[in-house]
């Protein structure tokens, strides 16, 4: 079975990545990395120290902007 995955930019994202993975840990896989890498990108640039609160708040944004189907 396939598995569908969009992830978009924010809400609002008209463009939003889309691939197509084979097996759901590969899905699985690849949604943490991503995550992890906009996460770390959010961290990196932000002026302010980020607390762990907001830390969790981002993460939970970033995953509610993740779609998995099954084809």
């Amino acid at each position: 079975m396939n598995y569908k995955v969009t992830y978009a930019i924010d809400s609002l994202d008209t463009n939003p990545t889309i691939k197509i993975f084979e097996h759901e840990y590969e899905a699985e896989e690849w949604i943490f990395n991503e995550v992890k890498e906009r996460i770390s990108w959010i961290v990196e640039h932000s002026p302010f120290t980020i607390s762990n609160k907001e830390f969790e708040e981002i993460e939970e944004y970033e995953y509610s902007l993740v779609r998995i189907e099954e084809l």
